[in-house]
């Protein structure tokens, strides 16, 4: 029997990628063979796939960038894309496709409807994503990352959470040391959109923290290269030790050593946290469809494992009387570890795997 072929299709964003990479590392270990079909923009995000994996960039674009002649080309870019992962994957036949959301899905998710394909979307929010929302009615199984997730009129959503990749789960429950008085590290995460404000805000709430509680913190802080300079005066000026970087590709480790950490509420870094427990100040991207950050968040609030702060409620005093409030309460800060263990679904991925093994079967 030939080996079955698993087509991965992903946007160009983390929240897209790492689900879609950990879906990779699982299939692999069954015996199939994996190929990731994304654009350039996602193959930054494809270096932590393991190398067994076929990578092909398509043709794909978006609607949300660029002048008014490349919103013309649109259209026609991504009829090529189609047209192209529809020969390959005729004259290559998947066994299943799985789209993880973001334009660069269209043309594989496309071919697949064409080729009639057994086929699913994995959507990460608590509210679908434009790519997602239009292919929704036309796969087999929608898998859910949040739940409940928003789904239009007639389609029915199987919850499975959101995969996390193998270096989260290698630390998944790690021990949590609560705050004390030696040093402390935090980590902030921006995310891939919209971190700007997160390098506004926090340097500042934390240089007005009280000096004695300012002087045991150790700051890992995921900034855009164009923030970081600021971001390292900042902290530079107030003697705060802080490594400053665009990513950091051992945010897992980082993360199980954290005694807090302040984050968007990207899907992903939402699972993240959880899967490793750790308490946490999330600020959804204000801008994000359908408010769906503040959808990925409630879980986590409404359990007490982590403070939600809006965008239009954040100012550097606000955030500081945030951090000092779980950093000075030792029983509070380990309780949110507990709860955000609580709400975990380290068993994602498996689920996710058991759906893609059912299609093949259907």
């Amino acid at each position: 029997m030939a080996t079955p072929l698993l087509l991965i299709a992903a946007g160009g964003t983390g929240g897209h990628m790492f689900p879609a990479q950990a879906l990779a590392e699982a299939m692999l270990a069954q015996g199939w063979r994996v190929r990731l079909s994304t654009d350039a923009r996602g193959a930054r995000y494809a270096s932590g796939f393991p190398e067994a994996v076929e990578i092909t960039q398509v043709s794909s674009a978006t609607f949300a960038r660029g002048g008014a002649l490349a919103k013309a080309l649109v259209p026609f870019r991504i009829t090529g894309g189609i047209l192209a992962a529809t020969f390959r994957l005729w004259r290559d036949r998947p066994a299943v496709v799985v789209g993880f959301g973001g334009y660069p899905t269209i043309p594989a998710l496309a071919a697949a409807v064409l080729l009639r394909l057994p086929r699913m979307i994995h959507e990460q929010n608590g509210i679908l994503g434009r790519v997602n929302q239009l292919f929704a009615p036309r796969v087999d199984t929608v898998a859910c990352g949040t739940w409940p997730t928003v789904l239009p009129a007639g389609v029915t959503g199987e919850p499975t959470g959101n995969p996390v990749r193998q270096t989260v789960l290698d630390r998944a429950g790690a021990p949590y040391i609560p705050p004390g008085d030696y040093p402390m590290s935090m980590v902030v995460i921006g995310g891939s959109q919209g971190a700007r404000i997160l390098s506004d805000i926090v340097p500042a709430a934390i240089v007005a923290l009280d000096p004695t509680l300012r002087a045991r913190l150790r700051i890992a802080h995921q900034a855009r290269a164009e923030d970081a300079g600021t971001v390292i005066a900042t902290y530079a000026a107030a003697d705060i030790p802080a490594e400053v970087a665009p990513f950091f590709p051992d945010i897992p480790r980082r993360l199980s050593e954290a005694q807090l950490v302040i984050s968007r509420s990207g899907a992903s870094s939402v699972a993240d946290i959880a899967v490793i427990g750790r308490p946490a100040i999330l600020i959804p991207y204000a801008a994000a469809t359908g408010d769906h950050q503040t959808a990925n968040a409630r879980g986590l609030t409404a359990a007490g494992a982590a403070i939600l702060m809006p965008e239009a409620d954040l100012t550097p005093a606000s955030l500081s009387a945030q951090i000092a409030a779980i950093l000075t309460t030792p029983a509070r800060a380990e309780a949110m570890a507990r709860a955000a263990l609580a709400q975990a679904r380290p068993d994602a991925t498996s689920r996710l795997a058991a759906l893609v093994l059912s299609l093949r079967k259907a």
